[in-house]
């Protein structure tokens, strides 16, 4: 997907302050969007995968239909509650001992859901690139609408040298946005405490973005109707860490390090573990009634 945004991939999400490799300030992640041209496919592949997807809201009037674009922003990405196995592959060479590192983070989230990743030596549903580009998810099902030949993540120069606490960061958020998870910052609790001004100087300045790329992934609030889940936590592993001058009260939003017990209890609801039979159980189609 060409375009500014492409440029603009080192967002700040930064609970720690380290920068990523070859930049001079905090590298974070942008949630990748399809082209425009996919955006109503992309809608209907999520609530064919999963109709808990299909968008909750009052019936248009008649005549009138909902563009592609504000579609896919009205369409969650979640996978479904069956178990799922989604393959895992490398768009370059990495050595064996960081690709398994890189999916055993990606694999933290296994600990509350029914989804798992596993590599493959073909082309995987999620690919990942370590070259240039900064580190990004496309969100969810969307993953399924790349071509098999471009990364649907890129976490970019990470290498087996860097500290842990940066996997933990970096890949186990992208790995949420592969689940479908979006930015927790951009929950209205949290939007709300942004003052909008002070926001596109400093977004601005910091990472060079206009105005429209500050309203896409800083400013416009999930609608309530998406959620399904916890309240707002500005310590998810999901949430940006952003500055006090930004916000109307002059006090920072934290931004999570790690996935949190909150992060668990929502991936825990949208993706459940199946509920192991006891060994003294039987299932219902075994259930009879024995001749007295």
């Amino acid at each position: 997907m060409a375009g500014p945004r492409d440029e603009m991939s080192r967002n700040l999400h930064s609970g720690n302050g380290h920068a990523g490799p070859g930049t001079s300030g905090p590298q974070g992640c942008e949630i990748k969007l399809l082209p425009d041209r996919l955006h109503e496919d992309a809608a209907a592949f999520a609530t064919r995968v999963n109709p808990v997807n299909a968008p909750l809201r009052i019936p248009m009037a008649a005549g009138l239909s909902i563009e592609p674009q504000a579609l896919t922003m009205v369409t969650s990405k979640y996978w479904g509650p069956a178990q799922r196995r989604l393959t895992v592959s490398f768009t370059e060479s990495p050595s064996e001992d960081l690709r398994a590192r890189i999916i055993s983070h990606l694999n933290a989230w296994a600990k509350s859901t029914s989804v798992s990743f596993f590599e493959t030596d073909k082309a995987g549903d999620v690919r990942i690139s370590l070259g240039q580009g900064g580190y990004y998810s496309y969100l969810g099902t969307d993953i399924k609408l790349v071509p098999p030949n471009r990364q649907t993540m890129n976490l970019e120069g990470f290498h087996m040298g860097m500290p842990e606490s940066e996997f933990r960061r970096v890949v186990r958020h992208e790995a949420g946005h592969t689940l479908g998870f979006a930015h927790e910052h951009m929950r209205k609790e949290l939007v709300s405490r942004i003052d909008r001004e002070k926001a596109y100087a400093y977004f601005l300045r910091t990472q060079g973005w206009d105005p429209d790329t500050v309203n896409q992934q800083v400013l416009t609030p999930l609608d309530d109707a998406d959620i399904m889940g916890t309240p707002a936590d500005q310590d998810s592993i999901m949430c940006y860490q952003l500055p006090g001058e930004i916000t109307s009260d002059g006090l920072p939003i934290r931004g999570g390090v790690d996935i949190n017990k909150s992060d668990f209890t929502f991936a825990g609801k949208v993706y459940p573990k199946a509920q192991a039979v006891l060994e003294h159980e039987w299932p219902p189609s075994e259930d009879v009634l024995l001749p007295t």
